[in-house]
């Protein structure tokens, strides 16, 4: 499992914005998990699933990622359709649901206001996904929740977000020796709005299971 140092302190004062967002969470909703989310999966996944942060009623509610929210239904339902997870999921992190080789992450790890990280923030969060990384040697496959998580994900790496262009679909391969690949993110908006159907996430995680499969 990756060490301790991968995971933000539970009272983390890197980003002061967030922080003193969270301590207005824990005032109003002491019953929540309201704390830096940390990654759901086990520590010898092949594949990373990278999302953006925790929503204010998904994940900064329940403690794990994408649970409680929109997003979290067309995720784990294309993670079981593919064997990457087993259980069902009910938006609550004591549903049983668990993931098989693969663990997700989100670039950042406490819930900002309005869903919307500032860039300084990014990049102060950005040390623990870099660990992360640093720390499984059995992972070989990124898959990017949207372009923040790609950008995040790039910049764990040290690498020029210009030579990697993030594209639904796409498929990067970096100098690590890790494949990265990227989606639209499995939002309310984009799913709504069908920029991304289910049909759309279930093909980028079959090229996934071809790629580990090769």
């Amino acid at each position: 499992m990756p060490p301790a140092s991968c995971q933000p302190a539970p009272d983390c004062n890197l980003c002061p914005r967030l922080s003193r967002f969270l301590k207005e969470q824990r005032a109003a909703h002491p019953d929540w998990f309201n704390a830096p989310v940390p990654p759901f999966g086990p520590g010898d996944a092949r594949l990373a699933i990278i999302g953006l942060a925790p929503g204010l009623r998904g994940a900064n509610r329940t403690g794990r990622p994408f649970t409680g929210d929109y997003a979290g239904g067309l995720l784990y339902d294309t993670m079981i359709h593919h064997g990457f997870a087993s259980g069902t999921y009910r938006a609550d992190p004591h549903d049983g649901l668990k993931p098989h080789d693969a663990v997700i992450i989100n670039a950042v790890r406490c819930v900002p206001p309005r869903n919307k990280p500032l860039t300084a923030e990014i990049r102060a969060c950005n040390r623990f996904l870099a660990c992360e990384f640093s720390a499984r040697p059995a992972l070989r496959v990124i898959l990017a929740l949207g372009r923040i998580a790609h950008d995040a994900t790039l910049m764990a790496f040290d690498l020029v977000r210009a030579h990697y262009t993030f594209a639904h679909g796409a498929r990067h391969a970096l100098p690590s020796g890790h494949v990265l690949y990227d989606s639209y993110h499995c939002s309310r908006y984009n799913t709504q709005t069908r920029r991304l159907t289910p049909e759309m996430f279930s093909a980028v995680f079959g090229e996934i299971k071809k790629e580990l499969a090769a």
